[in-house]
């Protein structure tokens, strides 16, 4: 699927509401990132994202990163190292394997969706809300054409 068509087929104010509200319960940051390829080695892609977006910089070290490659239709979920350290091996593979269902399915937003609050609530475990808690990222879709 090619990107512009990928991208029509997602309702970004819903992910960027999602975002809002999963990160209403936790002091994590979560981001979204859509590109068309990433290549051989879509991680070390999603790495170099990561940093580019500025997502090492929080103050708790526990940004989250759903990196999308969209006409290949790859996907990779990162935490960053306050996060890795915390959390149990595997940690995202449950919230992984849905995202690959709806994506099979054509279920873009929805999937997305899903995947964001059940990160969310994972995070929230881990890194619960504070009250002086602040918005360290932007919300919305971030998207290299």
């Amino acid at each position: 699927m090619q990107q512009k068509e990928f991208l029509a087929r997602l309702d970004q104010k819903r992910i960027v509401d999602a975002i809002t509200e999963a990160e209403s319960r936790t002091s994590g940051e979560i981001r979204v990132h859509v590109q068309p390829k990433a290549g051989d080695d879509i991680r070390n892609v999603a790495e170099r994202t990561f940093e580019r977006l500025g997502m090492t910089k929080t103050n708790l070290r526990n940004g989250v990163l759903l990196f999308i490659a969209s006409e290949e239709n790859r996907f990779v979920i990162l935490g960053d190292k306050g996060i890795d350290e915390s959390v149990p091996a595997g940690f995202w593979d449950e919230i992984a394997a849905k995202l690959t269902i709806r994506f099979k399915a054509g279920e873009f937003t929805e999937g997305i969706i899903a995947a964001l609050t059940a990160a969310g609530e994972q995070l929230r475990t881990y890194f619960p809300h504070e009250a002086d808690d602040v918005d360290e990222l932007p919300n919305e879709v971030s998207i290299d054409e």
